[in-house]
């Protein structure tokens, strides 16, 4: 993958049309993987995981995960378990609008995830939330489909895959 800045450098026309979106710089990195790219499946939640849960248990394929969970500092949406989960089944990041927990066991994941914060209290299991809808993360509205791009310099949003 080329760097998140090489990206925009190439594809300014992009940016001022809005295809390209650069989310607020918010995110803490975990994981070992430090660049990540894949098409988007997007979960929203609040203080629930149980749908996150259900996500990662299908095979990723390479895809990102993005959950919202409202920004909220109440409750850790994943932990070690299912980044290990996640990492088996293929998909290859995970971007949370929320809090991660197990933050020693995340980073020693192959796989790349970026979060607001570590809280140490799981968080609920109802099964409220919702799949596959479109969601606002740090300043952009993102899609079920689009594209994600992460590094340490940031992480963007497209409408579609880029050929870098």
């Amino acid at each position: 993958m080329a760097a998140t800045a090489e990206i925009c450098d190439t594809n300014a026309a992009h940016i001022v049309s809005g295809d390209l979106r650069i989310l607020h710089p918010v995110f803490q990195i975990y994981g070992q993987a430090r660049t990540f790219s894949g098409p988007i499946v997007t979960v929203k939640v609040f203080e629930d995981n149980k749908l996150v849960r259900e996500v990662l248990e299908t095979k990723g394929e390479g895809r990102v995960l993005v959950i919202d969970g409202g920004g909220s500092m109440r409750s850790a949406l994943m932990g070690g378990n299912m980044v290990q989960l996640a990492q088996s089944m293929g998909w290859a990041g995970i971007v949370v609008n929320g809090c991660v927990r197990d933050v020693d066991e995340i980073n020693g994941c192959d796989i790349g995830v970026r979060a607001l914060a570590s809280y140490p209290l799981k968080s609920g299991k109802k099964g409220i939330g919702e799949k596959h809808v479109p969601v606002y993360v740090a300043g952009t509205f993102i899609r079920d489909g689009e594209w994600l791009y992460a590094d340490n310099d940031g992480i963007l949003v497209s409408k579609f895959e880029l050929s870098i």
